[in-house]
């Protein structure tokens, strides 16, 4: 049987993919993305409990996601092999999450890498700076020891093991516990008027009162937001906060308490991803943090924290820290290098303009962040070590793009130059090099569900076939394969147009239709058991029939607004003979956005006259 992963793409395609790609022997390293399930990896880990060093084993179970902070992983451990003394928490055949600090997506890790810039001028520092990872790490612990005084169990918190750095994806990572769990069970609550006297604090208890998981999980992280504050860790703790729409997630329910709907929850997530700046909240919430950041003097948000606060947290509770004292003076000593790697003209200000000191651990880190992205060799990176001109220098070359980069590889990295020198020089290793990038774009469609395996197969061992896909490649990935595949597109037509049309004529079909709602409603907890029995019993009632054959419509007209769009586009083109194509295409994308984000979408009003007329 084909191995395939959750999304549909087919895993050992890329798998003999990539081999191709080996086969070409070329001397530059192969471009990964992400990995896939059943990949195994050897780091050389870094413990945060002791900083004990270890060989680590690992087999890629699951590939959980991916985000603007980087991309997760369910990982078992295969073998470990200390050096110095065992890594507390990692243990020989454990399941654990890996969290490596690189979005698999090409387009947020753009976005993540400029908005960072933008506030702090420099690389990202969690991806590149392994001592930026080992110090988020050490708060987390010391978190860790917080939840375990404020709430009386520290597992409110999941534990982090180890740091390490993946040299093949450039960037480095951690090491945490894996947490069965789950993230939101959608209640049915029809007493909504009580929770809302709940949450504005008029309504203790009622015997009506509904949504326990939503009310238990908003008080535990507005307590979890409180004790971050208390703890000084006050950006972190923008992870947390529910007015941000999008911190949810960062905390799970085990699922090993299924039942119980207060207890068993955790906060998982202590790495953010978008640097929060002045002039660019993402969410409502970050409006009101981006007031209490300037209060505080921190004009740009990340994740840095306040040692006095910490330290004063840990003098009140001196006891329970006693073991952690020094894994404090570590923190202090990360935190001074983390701080310093990058500019950060908002918080350094005029240090920028006499700190010799500021400036060498700014240089140091650039090189070490070169070398985690192995951006340079051995060589070169001695040669850089000696020489401050030299390293600004090659920073300056990263900032041109295409020449820049090509120069750096030149000049810093063996195997690139000897990659550009053959190139040149033998036509046969040309050949084996544009066959190999066709290999490596096939893979990435491929996972990214741009095309099938199949086709994923021709264009890896066609270069005209690659250059005929690649202007699509700017496209969404269903216009991309839209456009390509035959079958895909033939698909698409059905559903969007045929489908409907046989719903609204097909009382089977439509009982089949709403019979698999109710299955996917159950499994998101939408439904009780009970009320998707009910409603299956019902469906020979003329409401129901009814009720169907509206969603039936709605479905033939959902394109409607795209089409009346474009048709209106073209009326306009053609009462305005000058109009060139690229305005014409402008007017049409204009008209669908505006239809798309008013009140007055013309499908919704096709299906409405059309069911008023009933």
């Amino acid at each position: 049987m084909t191995a395939r992963h959750a999304n549909g793409y087919d895993i050992e395609t890329c798998n003999s993919l990539k081999q191709r790609f080996l086969d070409q022997k070329l001397h530059r390293p192969i471009r990964v993305g992400r990995y896939d399930a059943g990949t195994r990896l050897t780091y050389e880990i870094t413990g945060i409990s002791r900083p004990h060093k270890a060989q680590v084993h690992l087999e890629i179970e699951k590939f959980i996601g991916g985000g603007f902070a980087g991309q997760v992983y369910k990982v078992k451990v295969l073998d470990i092999e200390t050096k110095d003394g065992p890594i507390e928490g990692i243990e020989k055949n454990g399941i654990y999450a890996v969290k490596i600090m690189i979005p698999p997506s090409g387009f947020s890790r753009f976005f993540r890498n400029l908005v960072y810039r933008i506030g702090f001028q420099g690389p990202f520092q969690l991806q590149v700076n392994p001592t930026a990872v080992r110090t988020g790490a050490l708060w987390q612990k010391f978190i860790r020891r917080g939840a375990k005084i404020r709430f009386g169990d520290e597992s409110a918190v999941n534990d982090i093991h180890a740091t390490f750095v993946d040299s093949a994806l450039g960037s480095c990572g951690e090491i945490s516990d894996w947490v069965e769990g789950r993230t939101w069970r959608l209640e049915v609550d029809e007493w909504m008027d009580l929770l809302k006297q709940f949450k504005h604090g008029k309504l203790e208890y009622h015997e009506n009162l509904g949504s326990p998981e939503y009310r238990a999980k908003k008080k535990f992280m507005a307590d979890f937001v409180k004790l971050l504050h208390d703890m000084g860790a006050y950006e972190v703790a923008r992870q947390y906060e529910w007015s941000t729409c999008k911190s949810q997630p960062n905390c799970l329910k085990r699922k090993e308490n299924e039942n119980d709907p207060v207890g068993s929850l955790v906060a998982i997530d202590f790495r953010a991803g978008l640097a929060l700046l002045p002039f660019l909240p993402m969410s409502p919430g970050d409006i009101v943090l981006i007031f209490k950041g300037m209060v505080r003097g921190s004009l740009v948000q990340f994740d840095r924290g306040s040692l006095k606060k910490l330290e004063e947290f840990i003098e009140t509770y001196k006891k329970e820290f006693m073991d952690m004292l020094p894994a404090l003076e570590e923190l202090k000593a990360g935190e001074k290098v983390y701080r310093d790697s990058v500019p950060d003209i908002t918080h350094h200000h005029v240090r920028l303009l006499y700190s010799g000191k500021l400036w060498a651990t700014m240089l140091k880190s650039l090189r070490v962040g070169w070398r985690v992205q192995d951006r340079v060799d051995n060589r070169a990176e001695q040669a850089l070590n000696k020489s401050a001109v030299l390293t600004l220098l090659f920073a300056f070359l990263g900032i041109l793009p295409f020449l820049g980069s090509f120069i750096r590889r030149l000049c810093a990295h063996a195997g690139w130059r000897s990659h550009y020198l053959h190139m040149a020089t033998r036509w046969t290793y040309l050949k084996r090099s544009l066959r190999g990038k066709c290999i490596e774009k096939a893979i990435a469609w491929n996972r990214a569900e741009r095309m099938n395996s199949r086709k994923a197969e021709k264009i890896a061992g066609s270069f005209t076939r690659y250059l005929l896909h690649l202007p699509l490649s700017i496209l969404p990935a269903g216009l991309h394969r839209f456009f390509t595949d035959k079958e895909y597109f033939k698909e698409r037509l059905f559903f969007l147009f045929i489908r409907p049309i046989k719903l609204y004529f097909s009382a089977s079909l439509r009982e089949e239709w709403l019979r698999d709602m109710l299955v996917q409603g159950q499994k998101k907890q939408m439904l009780t058991a009970e009320d998707a029995q009910k409603i299956t019993s019902q469906l020979n009632e003329p409401f129901i029939q009814k009720y169907l054959k509206s969603l039936a419509v709605h479905l033939s007209t959902i394109v409607a607004t795209e089409i009346g769009s474009i048709i209106i586009a073209g009326i306009y083109a053609l009462a305005h003979p000058g109009t060139s194509f690229g305005e014409a295409a402008a007017i049409s994308l204009g008209l669908m956005v505006f239809f798309q984000f008013t009140l007055f979408p013309l499908g919704p009003w096709c299906g409405g006259f059309t069911l008023y007329s009933w």
